[in-house]
């Protein structure tokens, strides 16, 4: 006779005089009930929809499971719910609520053809992986790795959804361009090693207009990081005029930008100027002696940090080839002193020096949080992959996962005290919501716990997005 087992639970110190059991056996519950808001932001954009456009599939569609679409939203919208890496894909290929998002028909995987995929809705880590390693000349007579992206159709996606996003055509718009590293811990292609940050890295380079993304191009870290922004620069400022003709652009950056040819180029086009920090020198703090004497006479008086500015004209001795613009920035610090320089077209008749230094210049540091959310809340930081277009690929799915949560945060949460939340924070109040999952033949029913806290904002959200229309 078989012995009927006891079913173990879980004990926990008792509440007074209550036990306090546990067990896994709540039925189908999701920690990501609030997923579906990107996917109503899908819907509304269709961005994962034009991302997958960008893909050549070269395989047999009477053969597979998983179309283009499938595999880059389920990739993508794991990243934006927290899953960085493809090794979670094994575990999230049964999760019910993620394939509800990705517009798997059949979310609990039963109808799988094959035994072993069965409750298996969406694809593991190795066919993912199969998609991030298709090299660029793949073809249908390739085994196995047979989906090629399209990185300048991806480049252009990026340009377009920023467009979209202008109710209007604007008046004036400014690039922030800047370069950042990804640390690496193997021995992936074209690997270098960076003194300024001291390690092997890539040296990615990015440009945003406010919080919109324009460009995200991995590159090698042994090249000069301005190297290539006059390539990314000329696309996607085609791409703008095309659309927006009369449009006033100002490129902004830091002394890593100030560059010769960078300058020359925006000098060279109508409607383009810009505005760069500029290395300190012997000749620049002498345009500055006066007001920096000033400002240390300030700091004595008031015991308070000082700043004076001089504006003036400046050329190098051998590397630029007309005189500019320069606005020196005189500040003494308690114990030190502060001098800074920014180059510009701009006029004087514009912007004053003291404007053009602390509104202009100062505000391009907004663009370091839309770095550190791409690189540490998105995972554009997973870089580990060997070869450098796989790596390329991972920081676009990191990208288009900040489209959306773009999308989502100018639309969805415009209005709500979260309208200007980053992306962790959004992640965290918005998309971790308990739910119970029900899948009938008809419907689909999530139903939230009851102690959410933010419902209200979940509410505004909802209602938000509803008020567009869906356009696929």
């Amino acid at each position: 006779m078989k012995t009927e087992c006891t079913k173990k639970r879980y004990q926990f110190q008792a509440l007074g005089r209550k036990e306090i059991l546990a067990d896994f056996d709540g039925g189908t519950i999701t920690s990501d009930g609030g997923g579906m808001l990107l996917r109503e932001v899908e819907k509304r954009t269709s961005i994962l929809g034009r991302f997958a456009q960008c893909f050549t599939d070269h395989r047999d569609q009477d053969l597979i499971e998983h179309s283009v679409m499938d595999l880059v939203s389920q990739r993508v919208y794991a990243i934006a719910l927290g899953y960085e890496d493809l090794n979670d894909h094994d575990d999230l290929s049964k999760d019910q609520l993620l394939a509800a998002m990705v517009g798997k028909l059949d979310p609990t995987g039963q109808g799988r053809l094959l035994k072993r995929d069965k409750g298996h809705a969406l694809a593991g880590k190795s066919t993912l992986n199969r998609l991030e390693l298709t090299p660029e000349g793949a073809g249908p007579d390739d085994r196995y790795k047979k989906i090629v992206m399209n990185p300048a159709a991806i480049d252009m996606l990026f340009v377009d959804a920023f467009i979209e996003s202008y109710s209007k055509p604007p008046e004036e718009i400014i690039l922030d361009i800047d370069a950042t590293d990804i640390p690496l811990h193997g021995q992936q292609e074209e690997r270098f090693f960076h003194g300024y940050y001291d390690t092997y890295c890539y040296l990615p380079l990015y440009i945003f207009c406010g919080e919109e993304l324009l460009c995200a191009r991995l590159r090698p870290a042994s090249i000069d990081g301005a190297a290539g922004t006059i390539e990314e620069l000329e696309t996607i400022t085609e791409r703008i005029r095309a659309t927006w003709p009369d449009v006033r652009i100002i490129v902004r950056g830091d002394s890593g930008y100030c560059r010769e040819d960078l300058m020359l180029w925006c000098e060279s086009k109508e409607n383009i100027d810009f505005l760069f920090g500029l290395p300190k020198n012997n000749r620049l703090l002498e345009e500055i002696r006066d007001e920096l004497a000033e400002a240390a006479i300030m700091l004595e008086c008031s015991g308070e940090a000082s700043r004076r500015f001089n504006d003036f004209q400046y050329q190098t001795l051998n590397s630029w080839a007309i005189p500019r613009r320069v606005v020196g920035k005189a500040e003494q610090l308690p114990g030190r002193s502060n001098p800074r320089f920014i180059v510009t077209s701009l006029s004087q008749e514009e912007y004053g020096a003291r404007a053009l230094y602390e509104d202009m210049y100062c505000a391009r540091g907004e663009m370091e949080n839309r770095i550190k959310e791409k690189q540490l809340m998105l995972f554009a930081d997973r870089t580990s992959s060997a070869k450098m277009r796989a790596n390329q690929l991972r920081l676009y799915f990191s990208s288009i996962a900040y489209m959306l949560m773009q999308a989502l945060r100018r639309i969805g949460l415009a209005g709500t005290t979260m309208e200007k939340a980053q992306c962790d924070t959004i992640r965290l109040k918005l998309f971790k919501i308990g739910a119970r999952i029900k899948i009938t033949v008809r419907k689909i029913w999530l139903a939230y716990a009851e102690g959410y806290p933010h419902a209200d904002i979940f509410r505004q959200v909802y209602e938000n997005l509803r008020r567009l229309a869906v356009t696929i």
